[in-house]
């Protein structure tokens, strides 16, 4: 019986091809910008269809598909003839799945200038893109509500799958009515509300927000900031990927105001990253980096998300994974 040797990769290409991992985004921006993916049906789709559909050149455009053909994104089933594969299915917008404005917000403009200051970051614990721009994240999305649009529909986008794990990861049915802080368009709450009909929800979120916001009768929208204060009326108050947003001096006063308004035998639920230790491979690592360059935010590990809350008035009782990337940290008050 014949055996093959395994060939090592030397580490100079290994290098090489982690380096192709931005080329591979970028690229990945393009054809997300320009709405390739929305182009498509059941039929395989020509160049020269998809260029006269996206207003581009269809030499130029062929040379972009061609290029995420070769990493399975796209697929070219004939001479400049091109169908979806299941990766390019993610970039459609009406995708239950999508992923088209989580690309778009990922390396748009405002996250580009973060990671092209990241050396500010580095050298003195600062926020790139707020050295960069003169304004913070927040402040630019509502100069450049586009921009606001795009990161908001791509944290709809990613909050959907989300929000069904955490629904069934967790025993809802104990609570009465449930606070959704920083909610937006209330994805979260909804999906809980539907797994729970006897419950009853509170959204929670700045006025812009709120005044676009279209919920069940059974959710109550209100307008307000979380650094000020949260409603009271809840015996749950949850927030997903709220504290991570936050260095823990501004993390601490969301959670204390969260402290005053709950009830002594109420519930936070924090649905974040958890960080793991050692060398262990993670996306949130890296997420936590994103933290750094553009909120001065952090991603952080259980016993610092322990001290964060003991700090705050909070015992830490449960953490519980879920089928997505995030999880269900559990406190009391202590």
């Amino acid at each position: 019986m014949l055996t093959m040797e395994k060939t090592e990769v030397a580490p100079q290409e290994t290098m090489l091809n982690l380096i192709g991992g931005f080329w591979i985004a970028r690229s990945l921006y393009l054809a997300a910008k320009l709405g390739v993916a929305d182009l498509f049906d059941d039929q395989p789709k020509t160049i020269a269809q998809l260029a006269a559909g996206t207003q581009t050149d269809a030499p130029s455009l062929y040379r972009l598909l061609r290029a995420l053909a070769s990493v399975g994104i796209f697929k070219e089933v004939s001479d400049q003839c091109f169908v979806l594969t299941p990766l390019a299915a993610t970039l459609k917008s009406d995708s239950s799945n999508s992923m088209r404005y989580a690309v778009m917000a990922q390396m748009g403009y405002d996250h580009s200038l973060g990671w092209s200051n990241g050396l500010h970051s580095l050298k003195t614990g600062e926020i790139a893109f707020d050295a960069a721009a003169g304004m913070n994240i927040w402040q630019h999305f509502a100069q450049h509500p586009e921009d606001g649009q795009i990161f908001s529909q791509s944290m709809s986008s990613l909050g959907t799958a989300i929000a069904q794990a955490v629904a069934a990861s967790y025993d809802f049915s104990q609570f009465n009515t449930i606070v959704d802080i920083g909610g937006a368009q209330g994805s979260l709450v909804s999906t809980i509300l539907q797994a729970n009909p006897h419950l009853q929800g509170i959204l929670f979120d700045l006025p812009e927000i709120i005044a676009n916001v279209s919920v069940d009768k059974s959710i109550q929208p209100i307008a307000g900031n979380f650094f000020e204060s949260v409603p009271t009326g809840g015996d749950a108050y949850l927030m997903r990927w709220i504290i991570h947003d936050w260095d823990d001096e501004k993390s601490s006063v969301i959670l204390k105001n969260c402290h005053r308004a709950m009830p002594e035998q109420g519930k936070l639920l924090l649905v974040e990253s958890i960080l793991p230790p050692g060398n262990e491979p993670s996306p949130t690592k890296f997420i936590d980096v994103i933290m750094l360059l553009m909120t001065g935010g952090r991603e952080r590990t259980e016993e610092e998300y322990r001290s964060l809350l003991r700090s705050n008035g909070f015992e830490l009782t449960q953490v519980i994974p879920t089928p997505s990337m995030l999880t269900i940290i559990e406190a009391v008050k202590l």
